[in-house]
């Protein structure tokens, strides 16, 4: 389950069908999902406005089109007849609750959202927006890292989210600092090398009305 909710192989919609479907196999695993949500719903988050507007992008998808497809999905099943060996209706029924779902999470994170452009970020230590490499101490192996927000990520470009366990290790750290990562396969020890600015993002979006939420703005457009 832990891998499946860090992995980028689903979109989130896709994941939180298969989470449910493991959820109702193992009732158990159900608060590995509602502890991590519940620890995120508590807290702004610092994003990109880039990665802000494609979730705004998924919330309009979910709410104007994917709900009431699956409206449309479950009268037509319900028109079929008899409900207790109704397969369309049944699988209807558990999309609607993974919407729904999805609805509820969009809306919270939107809420929270605080949008960035990362620009005139503090380069003196390690913090959002920055470019980190780090120096391996027992094999001089370097490796870069470019901390963005919650909601950016891409592991073949070294991309990660601040609230990722390598970002939070990182952050506030300076520049001649060791600091012990977990690695593949063990603990390891890196002296951060350099810190630099990352570039702008270049997200065509900007900042809301102070009265205005990304949701209400998302429901607008």
């Amino acid at each position: 389950m832990r891998r499946l909710q860090l992995s980028h192989l689903f979109d989130e919609l896709t994941k939180r069908s298969l989470l449910a479907r493991l959820v109702k196999v193992y009732p158990e695993l159900e608060s590995m999902i509602t502890g991590a949500q519940t620890q995120g719903e508590t807290a702004s988050l610092i994003v990109s406005w880039s990665s802000l507007e494609r979730r705004k992008t998924e919330y309009e998808e979910v709410v104007k089109t994917k709900i009431p497809e699956n409206t449309r999905e479950i009268a037509l099943a319900r028109s079929y007849g008899d409900l207790s060996e109704n397969f369309e209706f049944k699988a209807a029924k558990q999309m609607q609750r993974v919407l729904m779902r999805r609805k509820t999470e969009l809306e919270q994170m939107l809420h929270n959202a605080r949008g960035t452009s990362f620009e005139n970020v503090d380069t003196s230590r390690v913090s959002i927006g920055t470019i980190v490499t780090l120096r391996e101490v027992e094999t001089d192996k370097q490796e870069t890292y470019t901390i963005l927000g919650a909601w950016d990520g891409d592991p073949d470009r070294h991309i990660i989210s601040y609230q990722t366990a390598i970002g939070q290790a990182l952050l506030g750290h300076e520049i001649g600092e060791t600091i012990s990562l977990n690695t593949e396969h063990a603990s390891a020890q890196f002296t951060i090398v350099s810190i630099h600015a990352a570039p702008p993002d270049q997200g065509a979006a900007t900042p809301s009305p102070p009265s205005e939420s990304p949701v209400e703005t998302a429901i607008a457009e």
